[in-house]
């Protein structure tokens, strides 16, 4: 038997599905004609060795423009291609105000963060939960800016962390198949459903569900 996942969309949503079916164009073709074939994005045929195996998924929220002010981290640890642990913990920022534009976008506010512990804090259990696994985020360079600034702020040593991008990864594998590269929306194209987008701990598995998938 051969596998194929077929990648298509009712209305707004994307869809993914996989089927096993004999290896010939017999039995792909009829694969096709399951689906409307105008609704069809893509064809593909996953390997059972793909994608990334143990690895930490990381995303920060801000509360103003800058990179060190970070109010919240989700994470979401992989191993053997399994979700073994997740954190999450609102941050005091540094500095600490918040822009109306960043609350818009995941809706804390400063009461909830004034709350919350200083980065520091919150790093001593971060740090051991990733130990020298890999950092997953979608557009890294946001992720990975955030954790520099702030080690920077709070005057600590900054570990050599790596870094994989899987904003980066979904150009790569779906191009222009995609109407964007979207962190909901290229989770959707790896079959996994984002309901609280711009929450961090949301975001960190969707973005661990890319990464098995496309890393």
């Amino acid at each position: 038997l051969a596998k194929i996942q077929i990648l298509y969309y009712i209305g707004n949503q994307f869809v993914v599905k996989f089927y096993s079916f004999y290896d010939s164009p017999y039995f792909i073709n009829k694969a096709r004609l399951c689906i409307n074939p105008a609704h069809i994005l893509a064809i593909f045929a996953p390997s059972e060795e793909y994608g990334m195996k143990d690895f930490a998924a990381i995303d920060f929220e801000t509360a103003n423009e800058c990179s060190s002010s970070v109010c919240s981290v989700g994470l979401v640890v992989v191993r053997a291609g399994e979700i073994v642990d997740r954190y999450y913990s609102l941050i005091r920022p540094e500095p600490e105000y918040h822009s109306y534009f960043c609350d818009r976008v995941h809706g804390l506010t400063k009461e909830e963060t004034d709350a919350a512990r200083v980065f520091p804090l919150v790093w001593e259990e971060v740090c051991p939960l990733i130990g020298r696994l890999p950092l997953v985020a979608h557009n890294s360079r946001f992720d990975e800016a955030c954790l520099k600034a702030v080690h920077k702020v709070y005057r600590m040593d900054y570990p050599d962390y790596v870094f994989l991008d899987t904003l980066a990864a979904s150009r790569r594998h779906f191009g222009r198949m995609l109407p964007n590269h979207q962190l909901q929306t290229v989770a959707a194209a790896c079959g996994y459903d984002l309901e609280h987008h711009h929450h961090a701990l949301a975001d960190a598995e969707a973005c661990a569900a890319i990464a098995i998938k496309l890393l």
